[in-house]
């Protein structure tokens, strides 16, 4: 093997080796779903992924527009810059979640649990927040143009927004 192979393959080891120090499972974006997997920057524009299990996977940049997402576990999920643009969330884990710039646009967040979430700067506007749980989420610099909130559990948790909360919770 050439030296620049050598130092290529040793280089590529060292990345392996510190993707695993960090509890992620390489994945390539045709892998199967699994908690911790590296889908940073694959797209699932219009796949089924209902009720599967993301717990703490990184989906930094990923693409999951028309996606269907209900009752996924997205708890701790790094997913910066993520498009979850029409995507069906409803009933969806995602407590602590990492939503800094997410596009959920138009989203189905049903129900969902968005209990310490960083959402800020997110575009959630016309998103679905109807019942959902925002206890102590961050939405600083979120647009929430003409979102659903009715029945949703505000920032503070012990506020529930009134029916006909659009915008803004009442």
């Amino acid at each position: 093997m050439s030296r620049f192979g050598g130092a290529l393959l040793g280089a590529g080891l060292a990345v392996g080796m510190w993707c695993m120090t960090l509890g992620l499972a390489e994945a390539a974006c045709t892998d199967p779903p699994g908690e911790a997997v590296n889908w940073q920057r694959c797209s699932f524009d219009g796949l089924d992924l209902s009720g599967v299990d993301l717990a703490k996977s990184r989906l930094r940049d990923g693409s999951f527009l028309r996606a269907n997402l209900a009752g996924a576990d997205l708890t701790d999920v790094e997913a910066f810059r993520a498009k979850f643009i029409n995507a069906d969330l409803s009933g969806a884990k995602l407590s602590n979640a990492r939503l800094f710039q997410a596009d959920m646009t138009k989203a189905n967040l049903n129900g969902a649990d968005l209990s310490g979430a960083d959402l800020r700067s997110a575009k959630l506007y016309r998103a679905d927040l109807r019942g959902a749980n925002l206890s102590g989420a961050r939405l600083q610099g979120a647009d929430l143009a003409f979102a659903d909130l009715s029945g949703a559990t505000w920032t503070n948790g012990e506020y529930v927004c009134r029916d006909g909360s659009i915008g803004r919770c009442n």
